[in-house]
């Protein structure tokens, strides 16, 4: 599962053989999968943290001395101007060095993004409070003195407090894979020549016979040889049962044996096994996702050529027919150009909105991973969701009780409770859950016996009671009574050879499950149901749940197959779902939505996860997102008003009519208006209410 070459998670069709940063966004590149037992790599997470942590330390008495004006200090104004050089100094080149970094690239390249904005409005504050600190004489008497250094050294930070929770939060894209990983054993039992031996997976080939013995994992996939066991298929196909697989079968890597041991031959191996598939499939949707950042870096490259073509264009203008002295006055409007136009409201637009708007999902019940998902929730027109443990409870209950005449209802619970005591599988579990529920009274059972994948028989007293299948007990029901149980799982029950009755097992739907399909309907969303249930039981919830469209008996791969399928057909998807089996649809998913009570797996492959297990969760997502991406958008409207307003009035258009010449500081003031309106905007968000 190793592999050489890393991508980047912004631009994936950037791939190289070796670590380094993303020409195209200047992020760094990610290894392409994670090998089992590879330790994940922190060091460029902790390398930002302490130039956050450091720079923060240096910053905060920058803004203090910069308020000198409001506040009696002992300073004088050149002493705090000199302290504020000294200490922004290693916030913007040591400090902020990797976004400078950033910036220069992306000139370099011709690549404009958000770096580029950033790098060019710390460079322009920094730049014009040295040059009023080292050589005031070049600026009218009116000009001197002001330093914005405060300025330049408040964004790097914001700026790296913004790159650290971003690398914090991908630093968890590889949890699912490396948990995924975890499910396949890292020793099998071979059988060679010379006897049973074991020996690392890696070691395995395929036609290598191996043992499996009970409650061990299947180390590669295979073909059952010798013996039968019922296996816990459940990370494949989300489904409680055990399934019964005796010679010939197929066996997956990372099931779990249950009681019996059979013998295996190796037919996959490696990447090539069913769980490798999974972890490829669960990657490459990871890094398809494009990033909410996207739009503000796409405006950034149309805004970087007209700020600094208008900041060129104010000082020759300046230069060539400006009052003297003419080098001060073009200085001061090219400065106050690029002063205004940095890009502090065009970088909170986003992240402040999405920052707000997650903590308050979060208050609701919707837990949002991933920020992107926020911008595509709210294109999506489809719903994708598993069955069990999404719409059902996923946990098989008795839900019909069908007695032959003249057998009471208890007394059929009764007798087969009783005979299944000694069984542990889950359909013994449900039908014992059952009569204690009834407070039904349970007799002794002697001469127990577990017939695999039938049934089972034992004594009471001088009775022999079975239980199990139609075929194990030699009877059944017809008609009616039939037709009464479509969909759910039966155990029949005899006494002494005569039929007592039947037991129908289901998983019961979740009780705010059909007023959430019905949500999603009246939003205009198509419902799809995609299960590895059988088909009765599948129609049998579609049906009674208005879902609009279903399919049954779906592995892992056939489930997210559908979700490309519908993708290709232009639809937007949003997948829900519990289990590992689904975590390669809920990462290809254009929104992956997970159950907080199904597997850690599926919540890692996901974007959102409903804390309290509620289909409804979906609608509230839904509501969340749209209005995060409406504040956005009115954000981003409020940053570029500010900018074509306060571009134009710093270039001095209104200097010949009016006299007015907007000074650096003024245009740092509009600078710091823009963002205080971006984030009093964002922060409404705190009281949606879905």
């Amino acid at each position: 599962m190793a592999s050489g070459m890393y991508v980047c998670p912004m631009d994936p069709e950037v791939r190289q053989d070796h670590p380094g940063d993303c020409p195209i966004c200047g992020m760094p590149l990610e290894p392409e999968f994670v090998a089992a037992g590879q330790p994940e790599d922190t060091s460029e997470l902790d390398d930002m943290t302490v130039r956050f942590w450091l720079g923060a330390v240096m910053a905060l008495p920058v803004v203090f001395l910069a308020m000198g004006h409001m506040a009696p200090s002992r300073l004088s104004h050149a002493s705090s101007g000199w302290a504020q050089f000294f200490l922004t100094v290693p916030v913007v080149f040591w400090a902020g060095w990797p976004l400078l970094q950033r910036a220069a690239r992306s000139l370099l390249t011709w690549h404009l993004n958000m770096f580029t904005l950033i790098g060019m409005g710390v460079i322009a504050a920094f730049g014009f409070s040295a040059v009023q600190l080292f050589a005031p004489e070049l600026f009218p008497a009116a000009m001197r003195d002001q330093f914005y250094f405060e300025s330049a050294a408040v964004i790097t930070v914001l700026v790296l407090l913004g790159q650290m929770l971003e690398l914090r939060a991908r630093s968890r894209t590889g949890e699912a894979i490396r948990k995924l990983l975890n499910l396949a054993p890292a020793i099998a039992r071979r059988i060679d020549s010379d006897g049973e031996h074991d020996v690392p997976v890696s070691d395995i080939h395929p036609g290598d016979l191996l043992r499996v013995r009970p409650g061990e994992r299947v180390p590669v996939d295979g073909i059952v040889t010798e013996g039968e066991s019922h296996l816990d298929e459940g990370m494949l196909t989300g489904e409680p049962e055990p399934v019964r697989k005796s010679v010939g079968a197929s066996v997956a890597t990372g099931t779990v044996n249950g009681s019996g041991s059979f013998l295996m031959r190796a037919e996959h191996v490696g990447s090539e096994t069913v769980l490798a598939r999974i972890v490829q499939m669960v990657a490459s949707a990871q890094r398809s996702r494009a990033p909410i950042q996207r739009l503000a870096d796409r405006v950034a490259g149309l805004f970087f050529p007209a700020v600094v073509a208008v900041a060129a264009l104010a000082f020759v203008v300046w230069m060539s027919v400006g009052p003297e002295p003419r080098l001060a006055f073009a200085l001061v409007s090219a400065i106050s150009v690029l002063v205004i136009a940095c890009p502090c409201a065009l970088g909170l637009a986003t992240p402040m909105s999405v920052m707000v708007g997650v903590g308050r999902g979060a208050q609701c019940g919707v837990l949002i991973k991933d920020a992107a998902a926020l911008e595509a929730l709210e294109k999506v027109d489809t719903v994708v969701v598993d069955k069990t443990g999404t719409l059902t409870e996923g946990k098989p209950e008795v839900t019909t009780l069908l007695p032959v005449d003249g057998v009471a209802e208890n007394e059929l619970l009764a007798a087969a409770a009783s005979v299944e005591q000694g069984s542990e599988h889950p359909l013994a579990s449900a039908i014992l859950r059952k009569a204690q529920a009834r407070k039904v009274a349970l007799l002794p059972v002697t001469n127990f016996h577990a017939v695999a994948g039938a049934g089972v028989e034992g004594r009471v007293g001088e009775a022999t009671l079975l239980a199990g299948t139609a075929t194990f007990i030699k009877s059944g029901l017809q008609g009616k009574e039939s037709a009464s149980l479509e969909g759910q799982t039966t155990v029949f029950v005899s006494k002494d050879g005569k039929l007592l009755g039947v037991l129908g097992i289901s998983d019961p739907i979740k009780p705010s499950t059909p007023q959430a399909v019905q949500a999603l309907h009246a939003l205009g969303l198509k419902v799809v149901m995609l299960t590895g249930d059988n088909a009765a039981t599948a129609r049998r919830v579609a049906g009674s749940l208005g879902i609009d469209d279903f399919a049954a008996e779906m592995r892992p791969e056939q489930k997210h197959a559908h979700v490309v399928e519908l993708q290709k057909r232009g639809r937007k998807v949003v997948m829900a779902g519990d289990g590992i089996n689904d975590a390669p649809a809920l990462a290809q998913a254009d929104v992956g939505i997970a159950m907080s009570t199904g597997t850690d797996v599926a919540m890692e492959s996901a974007s959102i996860t409903l804390l309290h297990g509620d289909l409804r969760g979906i609608v509230r997502a839904l509501a969340l997102s749209r209005a995060v991406m409406r504040n956005i958008r009115m954000n981003l409207f409020f940053a570029f008003v500010y900018n074509l307003l306060g571009v134009p009035l710093a270039a001095g258009v209104l200097y010949p009519a009016f006299g007015w010449l907007l000074s650096p500081m003024i245009a740092g003031a509009a600078m710091s208006m823009s963002s205080v309106s971006v984030i009093a905007n964002a922060l409404r968000l705190r009281r949606w209410r879905g």
